[in-house]
C-alpha cells in the first residue's frame, strides 16, 4: 500500500469529522494552544498537513502557516476551507521535498510520521525538518506508543478501539517494526467497510536517536498537548526538539 493510493479522494472525502474524533475541541484545541505558543511570532511549517485540521485554525490566530502534503486530493479538501493566500501549500514528501523560506516551528502531529516506511525515511524526515528551521528551531512530533504489552503471547493483532458503529484494531509485524491499522465501520445491516493503513512503528528513544542524527536535542516529552507527564502506561507523546540545543 502506497501513502498516494491510501490518501485518495474517498479518504479526503471522509477525514474531516467536524467536532467529534481528532476534530473535537478538546483534542484539537490544545494542539493548537501549544503549537501558537511554540511559534513565538515566526514562520511555521506543517509537514503532511493534510485537510488543514491543524493549519487552518493555527492560521486563524495569526500564526502564518505554510504547509507539506503528498496528496492532491487531501489538498482539494483543505482548499474549500481556506485560500492560498491564507495557508499556502506545497506538493511533495516530508522526507526530501524542501520548502523556500526559513521557519521557527516545524510540526507533524497525529502519528504522522509512522507513514513512512522504513528508518532510512523517518531519519530523513528529521533531516529534513532541520534544513526548514532557523538556528534554534523547534521540531514537534505527536507520535503513538505501540502497545506490544498489550499483544498476547503468539498473536499478531490488539483490538485498540471498539465503540457503537467502529471497530479498530492493528496487526503487527514486531521483526520490522510495521503495523497495520485495520478500521471497520459498520451499521444496522450486515454490511461494513474497511479501511487500512501502514505504518513503521517507532519507539520513544529511537525517535531521540533520530534526532540526534539530524542535530537537535530533546527540549521536552509529554502524554498530551496539555502537558500531562509521560510515563510507563502514556499511549501517545508529543516531544519538542529544538535545534542545535544543548
Amino acid at each position: 500500500m502506497r501513502q498516494e493510493d491510501i490518501w485518495n479522494a474517498d479518504a479526503a472525502a471522509s477525514y474531516d469529522t467536524p467536532g467529534t474524533g481528532m476534530f473535537a475541541p478538546e483534542v484539537l484545541g490544545p494542539a493548537v494552544d501549544r503549537l501558537a505558543g511554540l511559534a513565538g511570532g515566526g514562520r511555521v511549517l506543517e509537514f503532511a498537513v493534510g485537510t488543514g485540521r491543524v493549519a487552518i485554525p493555527l492560521a486563524e490566530r495569526g500564526v502564518p502557516v505554510t504547509g507539506l502534503e503528498l496528496s492532491p486530493d487531501m489538498v482539494a479538501r483543505l482548499r474549500e476551507k481556506a485560500s492560498a493566500e491564507t495557508l499556502p501549500v506545497v506538493l511533495g514528501d516530508m522526507a526530501t521535498t524542501v520548502v523556500p523560506g526559513e521557519f521557527t516551528l516545524v510540526y507533524l502531529v497525529y502519528n504522522t510520521i509512522s507513514n513512512l516506511q522504513t528508518q532510512d525515511e523517518q531519519v530523513e524526515c528529521f533531516r529534513n525538518a532541520a534544513r526548514h528551521l532557523a538556528p534554534g528551531g523547534r521540531f514537534v512530533v505527536e507520535l503513538w506508543v505501540p502497545e506490544l504489552r498489550a499483544l498476547p503471547p503468539g498473536r499478531e493483532a490488539t483490538v485498540w478501539r471498539t465503540e457503537p458503529g467502529y471497530i479498530g484494531l492493528d496487526t503487527y509485524d514486531v521483526l520490522n517494526q510495521h503495523v497495520v491499522s485495520h478500521h471497520f465501520r459498520f451499521g444496522d445491516d450486515r454490511n461494513a467497510t474497511l479501511a487500512r493503513s501502514p505504518h513503521r512503528y517507532i519507539w520513544p528513544a529511537e525517535l531521540d536517536l533520530m534526532a540526534r542524527l539530524a542535530g537537535f536535542t530533546l527540549e521536552s516529552r509529554h502524554a498530551d498537548w496539555t502537558g500531562a507527564p509521560f510515563t510507563a502506561d502514556s499511549r501517545s507523546h508529543v516531544s519538542t526538539y529544538r535545534l542545535g540545543g544543548g
